[in-house]
């Protein structure tokens, strides 16, 4: 920039005399050339995400962007702890982080379980700011069993002790100095009722945040042209609110660390890069009341420390029908309002030896006379909803046909200002006059981007002022008008009606006259299977959208389900883990929309045991399943062996990571040949996690003789979970032949399960032909149980085509119980027990072949002849014979 700088002082010293001011003055236009960032409607892009009031997904663990809200939201939060105690585990706790930064506070209501459920204060037990239960969740004593104790982010916030004291004997603890500070955050805390949470399962709840308290310059007299107490570096001072342009502020000053200072959200500016003025002007007019009594610009929007600015400051651009500016350095606003033109362009200020570029009126292409859009409808449970879409017939006709696009305001959840942002985009998309002006300097000088001028009898919002080296200035010119922002002719926004809350009529809680029988479902070739047949009522009620069906084989635990969805068929049958030879008991239930108390039938017996099963069908079961986790195991041969390579050295290669690095190498080299080892240790250490690696790589190589050994070994903690890995790899290579062995152990835990692998594969390639093999070993541990694997894979083969085999044994979990199972995949299978006078039991081509059979009892379908002479049909109870 020196030399626009020694350009100004030249030209001030030639036309001003050299005034500092002057020389300032242009040596600021000069630099930043102050362009004005109009977004036109006809330049939207796709976003990589919607920007909206809510955060609609639950969070896991610690690998999440920092983020918050300004203004008011919902959000399901960031869990990032669980615990569990007591007898039976009966008592739960969950934290979820709700946003980063100081906040107001909840909204007096949450949703659970798709109701809105008002919150009833309690007196605080601990360090908490907030402490409530939800109306409706208290046991029979009238105790609260769903409890919620807040926490704002406050600098100086204390840890939640009682989370502390209960989890002080759990492995997963809350320790006492896990304070979050500068967290907005709750716990959840609830005690098991079947009664409240059975039939529904684990509650999530979704919170009504009122977010970050922010800083108003408007209230701080230690600002020009500011009046209050509050101050920019004494948070205890802001306030909450919803203002657009006061949330735009704070997102370009920043959300900053508590202790490094070092800005997470935002863009980290101070206020001498702000344009106050503009700022002041913004935020008076979101302020302003309109006709309908409401505030003339509100919005509310959840950002995150990985959003791209331009895209938020965009959000709150929308959000008062404005636009960002840059103005001699400095970065501002301009609000959706009308403005007093500061000067009239004549012929006089417009220099007649320089072009000028005019459009009063745009292409047809370039408007649009059909505009929809969507809000944030809080009636609605906080989802979008339509806009009512605007358009002018005599726009239509004007432009020859309808031209239709769409803008969404999900930043905002008022209905009224919603609608009035849609009319008053459309509006200035019609109001599309544009013109590049050349204007005298003492005109050029007394005007800057933002403010209005008149020319030729119209209103013209100057959107860009240049200055060349020779100070001729030029402005960019966009038509404008105090009619845009009428409020003549723009209708109130939809109004929303709030979903009917699930009620408890007092209508059926279960099917009527329900029974049970065993039946046959006939299928291809004769082949019978055994079925259980649930019969009831038709009920009359149009509520009813599910008959739920559990059954178990007498005398056993293990309970099984399937569904009906036309209740009015009265009848269903069922195969679902249905076996031969038993006898079985069985209830129902009801599914209803919208949600109701409901009840199960009582038991029901069948008469007899079921029928027996034919062979066919259930081999046909046990294939399909084998055959599913044979492509399982290919599938990770596949991820194993083709990109380990490539991820061991991309990690190796990974330069500047954020931590310390330390790194030691011999190379030696003579021509072609090249032998190096290499060794990287890596520390990083942040707020949520803590990583160490290792990382060595040795090579020795002559031409196209190559030898690699190449390791990883990585340990990785967060609050919730731990990760260490060891990853291995061995490759020689000759000519394109190549040998290559890779083992890989990893052990993960968190609060939810624990795993454990370790792989050990082999490969090796000549001249397109290859073999390759893995041995995998696995045990997981979690609450849906406990699962453990051991498999062999072999694969071998050309370019075209390859041959699989391989085998596992598994112990698997299945409607909570644990099963056991072992599979082979092999063109022939044979036992035999080394003794040349027995022959061998062989399964081969489909058959399974047996010299000598000593059987107890045979449950059969069809006994047939080798010659086809003789069929006797077991199920039938016929015999028939040929000649």
């Amino acid at each position: 920039m020196a030399i626009f700088t020694s350009i100004a002082t030249a030209i001030a010293g030639a036309l001003f005399g050299g005034s500092a001011l002057a020389a300032s003055l242009i040596g600021g236009a000069l630099a930043f050339g102050a362009k004005l960032a109009i977004g036109k409607l006809t330049q939207q892009k796709q976003q990589k995400r919607k920007y909206t009031a809510v955060q609609g997904e639950i969070q896991f663990g610690g690998d999440v962007p920092v983020g918050t809200l300004y203004g008011v939201g919902k959000t399901k939060g960031q869990r990032t702890f669980y615990a569990k105690w007591g007898s039976g585990n009966k008592w739960n706790a969950e934290v979820f982080v709700l946003a980063n930064g100081w906040c107001d506070g909840l909204e007096p209501y949450v949703y659970i379980y798709g109701e809105k459920k008002a919150l009833v204060s309690r007196p605080v037990i601990g360090n908490e700011v907030a402490n409530y239960h939800i109306e409706g969740f208290v046991n029979g004593s009238g105790d609260p069993v769903l409890t919620i104790r807040f926490y704002d982010g406050r600098p100086g916030q204390l840890v939640d002790q009682k989370l502390v004291d209960v989890s002080a004997a759990l492995g997963n603890k809350w320790k006492s100095t896990s304070i979050n500070a500068g967290i907005c955050y709750v716990v959840v805390e609830r005690i098991y009722s079947d009664k409240l949470f059975g039939s529904k399962g684990r509650p999530e709840l979704e919170f009504v945040l009122r977010g970050l308290r922010e800083y108003d310059p408007r209230k701080d007299s230690t600002v020009a042209g500011g009046s209050g107490t509050q101050r920019l570096n004494t948070p205890s001072t802001w306030v909450h609110t919803k203002n657009p342009a006061v949330h735009r502020l704070n997102y370009q000053l920043g959300l900053r660390a508590l202790v490094s200072g070092r800005t997470l959200i935002g863009e980290g500016k101070s206020l001498g890069q702000i344009d106050l003025a503009t700022y002041f002007v913004a935020m008076n007019v979101c302020d302003t009341l309109r006709a309908n009594g409401k505030k003339t610009y509100e919005c509310s929007l959840f950002v995150s420390g990985d959003d791209d600015h331009t895209e938020v400051l965009k959000q709150f651009d929308d959000a008062i029908a404005g636009y960002g500016l840059n103005r001699r350095g400095l970065s501002g606003v301009i609000p959706g309002a009308p403005q007093i033109p500061v000067k009239d362009l004549t012929a006089a200020d417009i220099p007649i030896d320089r072009a000028k570029d005019v459009q009063f009126r745009p292409s047809a292409f370039e408007r649009f006379n059909h505009l929809s859009g969507q809000f944030t409808s809080i009636e609605s449970m906080w989802n979008p909803e339509s806009l009512k879409p605007v358009y002018v017939n005599a726009d239509i006709a004007a432009d020859g046909r309808n031209r239709q696009t769409s803008i969404d305001f999900l930043q905002v959840t008022d209905p009224d200002i919603a609608q009035y942002l849609l009319n008053i985009r459309y509006r200035q998309n019609r109001m599309g006059g544009k013109a590049t002006v050349p204007v005298s300097r003492r005109f050029g000088l007394a005007v800057q981007e933002g403010e209005w001028i008149t020319w030729r009898g119209k209103s013209w919002l100057i959107s860009e002022w240049r200055a060349d080296e020779r100070l001729r200035i030029t402005l960019v010119l966009a038509e404008t008008s105090a009619t845009i922002y009428d409020d003549a002719g723009i209708q109130p926004g939809p109004i929303v009606i709030p979903p009917t809350p699930p009620i408890n009529p007092s209508l059926l809680s279960t099917v009527q006259n329900f029974n049970v029988a065993v039946g046959m479902i006939n299928g291809a070739q004769g082949y019978d299977t055994p079925a259980l047949v649930f019969t009831w009522t038709p009920p009359d009620d149009p509520t009813i959208t599910a008959v739920r069906f559990s059954y178990q084989i007498e005398g056993t635990t293990e309970i099984f389900e399937d569904q009906c969805t036309s209740p009015e068929d009265g009848l269903f049958r069922t195969t679902k883990n249905v076996v031969s030879g038993k006898v079985y008991n069985a209830r129902a239930t009801i599914t209803t929309v919208p949600d109701r108390l409901r009840t199960y039938t009582p038991w029901k017996t069948t008469a007899q045991p079921t029928g027996l099963q034919t062979l066919l069908t259930g081999l046909q079961q046990l294939q399909d399943d084998a055959l599913n986790r044979f492509k399982e195991l290919q599938q990770e041969m596949d991820e194993f062996f083709r990109p380990r390579l490539v991820e061991l050295l991309d990690a190796f290669s990974l330069e500047g990571a954020v931590g310390q690095i330390e790194r030691q190498q011999i190379v030696a080299s003579i021509g072609d040949a090249l032998a190096q080892i290499t060794e990287e240790r890596r520390v990083r250490v942040s707020e949520n996690e803590a990583t160490a690696q290792l990382l060595k790589y040795l090579q020795a190589s002559l031409g196209t003789t190559n030898a690699r050994l190449i390791t990883e070994e990585t340990v990785r903690a967060t609050q919730d979970s731990a990760l260490a890995s060891s990853i291995t790899s061995l490759d020689a290579e000759v000519d394109g032949n190549l040998a290559r062995l890779i083992t890989e152990e990893t052990a993960r835990a968190n609060g939810d399960s624990a795993l454990a692998t370790s792989i050990s594969g082999v490969s090796a390639d000549f001249n397109g032909r290859f073999a390759e093999g893995l041995v995998k070993f696995e045990a997981v541990a979690a609450p849906a149980g406990v699962d453990a694997r051991f498999s062999v894979m072999l694969r071998a083969g050309t370019n075209q085509s390859f041959k699989v085999s391989g085998f596992y044994i598994e112990l698997y979990t299945q409607g909570g119980v644990q099963k056991s199972r072992m599979a082979i995949q092999v063109d022939q299978f044979l036992v035999f027990s080394g003794n040349s006078g027995h022959l061998p039991f062989v399964f081969e081509n489909g058959e399974l072949k047996l010299a000598i059979a000593n059987i107890g009892t045979v449950n059969a379908g069809l006994l047939q002849s080798l010659n086809g002479k003789m069929k006797i049909n077991l199920n039938t109870g016929t015999i028939e014979i040929f000649s």
